[in-house]
């Protein structure tokens, strides 16, 4: 269910991609889709929101502020203080451009990060298969 009343950090109103910054609300987990994609598969409904650049071939998963930021996986950058991320328009559920993969929830929008980095783990693996 997409979110009918934007978190704080949202401007329900604005219909642009607008620049958010990282480790206030959120972290942010950049991964390319090639690694996301199959860690959004295996998380499933345990997902929170993500936000997919479908030009750069990026996702980013939302994560607790503080979340990740020891985190040493290849390809894998977490954003946090002092970073920025575009964030597209709530209504924006498809691409092309920036969108959300899986749209902000009315009861969450992180994921937990211990999953999410057991997913991505997966992936990686699964990868170099």
């Amino acid at each position: 269910m997409t979110v009918s009343r934007a978190p704080r950090w949202m401007c329900s109103y604005n219909p642009e991609v607008r620049t958010v910054p990282a480790g206030r609300w959120w972290n942010a987990v950049r991964v390319p889709v090639a690694l996301g994609t199959p860690a959004l598969k295996s998380l499933g409904d345990a997902s929170g929101a993500v936000i997919k650049d479908g030009y750069g071939g990026i996702m980013y998963w939302l994560v607790p502020p503080g979340a990740a930021t020891d985190w040493r996986l290849t390809d894998v950058q977490v954003l946090g203080p002092g970073s920025h991320v575009a964030v597209p328009p709530l209504r924006r559920t498809t691409g092309p451009g920036l969108y959300w993969r899986v749209p902000l929830s009315q009861d969450r929008y992180w994921t937990d990060p211990e999953r999410l980095r057991a997913a991505l783990t997966d992936a990686a693996v699964a990868s170099a298969l």
